[in-house]
């Protein structure tokens, strides 16, 4: 490889460049990934705030909502001046003003059947930040026929989890084959969220996604971690590959054509 680091470069990036793990050559892959982050809210925001951070070169950051001002209390990249923008837009803002390295794509949508494959064209990791069980399904899915990694995670008051989904390990069906009843999963409009929370699950997110770039260390694949903030603890509990998964395992389908991700989200294979 050709290093083009220029002297600003390798003045920002000093502190990774003199690590063994991660080196010039590491800081060149950042720079040359694309990564797309689907939710720019709770979780999306320390993910996208470090992964620009770092100096990912092309952040792809996906969002339907506009900026409320309730939410300022966790989603830190937006500001009271953005309430009522598009918090793509906004997250596009923060990050060109955070890292001018970083070439950032705002997309004001919700992901779904028809747009899911262009969205996530050419990348090489997909960080879910997604707040609902039908676009966590179809991204997973998604994800796995393509051969993209995929970084999960969410929250509920006190608590949050996080896993990795490797293209060779077993997928989000593999640990939950379907979606709760709607409604009896509450979301933080009713049940509320601990301000700080999202930062921390998002940042695990984030270091995933880059140790996935680098390929250093082991990433959380075939294990859930588990995170209670009130406790101050985390357990992480590991999960296999299911020979019967309909995605992943034998004889499952192969496209998401047929799939219909509303409520349960489930796929049968009668």
């Amino acid at each position: 490889m050709t290093l083009s680091l220029d002297a600003t470069q390798l003045d920002r990036y000093s502190r990774h460049i003199i690590m063994d793990e991660v080196g010039p050559e590491g800081q060149e892959r950042l720079l040359s990934a694309r990564v797309v982050v689907v939710g720019a809210g709770g979780l999306g925001a320390p993910a996208i705030e470090y992964l620009a951070a770092v100096g990912v070169g092309e952040l792809v950051v996906v969002d339907d909502d506009v900026v409320e001002r309730s939410n300022l209390q966790r989603q830190v990249i937006h500001r009271d001046d953005d309430v009522g923008v598009a918090k793509a837009e906004s997250a596009a803002a923060f990050v060109r003003g955070l890292n001018p390295d970083v070439s950032v794509e705002p997309v004001e949508a919700r992901v779904d059947k028809s747009n899911v494959h262009e969205i996530l064209a050419g990348a090489d990791v997909v960080v879910d930040a997604s707040d609902n069980f039908p676009t966590r399904y179809l991204l997973n899915d998604v994800c796995r026929f393509e051969g993209i990694p995929l970084v999960h995670g969410a929250i509920y008051k006190f608590e949050g989890q996080a896993t990795t989904l490797v293209p060779e390990g077993p997928c989000y069906r593999c640990l939950f084959a379907e979606a709760p009843e709607p409604g009896t999963v509450p979301d933080c409009a009713t049940t509320g969220v601990l301000g700080v929370l999202p930062g921390t699950v998002g940042c695990i997110q984030a270091t995933e996604a880059m140790k996935l770039l680098l390929d250093e260390g082991e990433v959380l694949d075939g294990r859930l971690l588990f995170y209670d903030a009130m406790d101050m603890t985390f357990e992480t509990v590991p999960y296999r590959k299911n020979p019967d998964c309909p995605v992943c395992g034998e004889g499952g389908v192969d496209s998401i054509e047929d799939i219909d991700y509303v409520e349960s989200c489930a796929i049968s294979l009668d």
